[in-house]
């Protein structure tokens, strides 16, 4: 069954087809993907595929993804989730994006702290990592408010807009 977790403010809970506008409006802003190392989403369709993978990969315990939703109205106002979740190795890598209006809120702290307690707690990871664009200082600054070591810099990782970024790796280790 996909965990539904909470925090003061804030419910994560499994995506499905209501969230396909929201997920489609999220992940084709050029805001949001500018730090994000994804080709922007492009029909609703696609969107729906996402979500049946996005369960697939949960189903195979080899990713989850969940929508980030404000406890007292509709609708997502992000995602995070574990991918590359590997149990043999007890390691997965965090990612999340939330919408602009919601940033600089505290909601992605509030959310990557449950969900790294619910790594450690019921996934069993001792380690959780992190890929973050060199540019993307806001996301650093939150890993490292968490406890999120700087382990290293890959160069050319990722490529957004055709152009190629160094990124960081994090960790934290349980």
């Amino acid at each position: 069954m996909f965990p539904i977790l909470q925090t003061e403010r804030l419910v994560l809970r499994e995506l499905g087809s209501p969230d396909a506008q929201a997920l489609l409006d999220c992940f084709s802003n050029p805001e949001v993907l500018r730090h994000y190392g994804q080709q922007p989403l492009t029909s609703l369709v696609q969107v729906q595929q996402i979500i049946k993978n996005f369960a697939n990969n949960f189903t195979e315990k080899r990713g989850i993804k969940w929508g980030i939703a404000l406890k007292e109205q509709e609708g997502i106002i992000g995602t995070l989730g574990f991918q590359e979740w590997s149990m043999e190795h007890r390691r997965a890598e965090i990612s999340y994006a939330l919408f602009p209006d919601y940033w600089g809120k505290g909601y992605a702290q509030e959310a990557v702290k449950r969900a790294i307690s619910y790594g450690f707690e019921e996934m069993d990871l001792v380690r959780i990592g992190a890929i973050v664009f060199t540019e993307n200082e806001a996301s650093q600054l939150l890993l490292q408010k968490i406890g999120f070591e700087q382990e290293g810099l890959l160069k050319k990782y990722m490529y957004q807009n055709n152009m190629p970024h160094d990124t960081y790796m994090y960790s934290l280790i349980k």
